[in-house]
């Protein structure tokens, strides 16, 4: 897998440093959670991004945020980390 950096905009005065985690090699038996960040038509996208997944065979949650301009709550981040193995965030205008 080739190194790439990823940059994250809540921490700009000190980068966290994450490895990237591998591709799981198929979606069967992945439980995929969507968050929705509450920005307008993302919805949209993850309708789209579900029937696919649906489709597919993948089992799909739905989440969102209560708004865009803050970080997902802790509650919410711990309930997607223990009901989800793939997460899809959905950033849209």
């Amino acid at each position: 897998m080739s190194e790439n950096l990823v940059l994250d905009p809540t921490a700009e005065r000190a980068p966290a440093t994450r490895t990237r985690l591998a591709r799981p090699e198929s979606l069967d038996g992945q439980t995929i959670g969507l968050l929705d960040i509450s920005k307008p038509r993302g919805d949209v996208f993850l309708d789209e991004i579900e029937r696919q997944l649906v489709e597919r065979g993948a089992k799909v949650q739905r989440y969102k945020k209560p708004t865009f301009s803050k970080p997902a709550p802790v509650d919410l981040r711990h309930e997607i980390a223990t009901q989800c193995t793939l997460v899809i965030e959905a950033l849209a205008d």
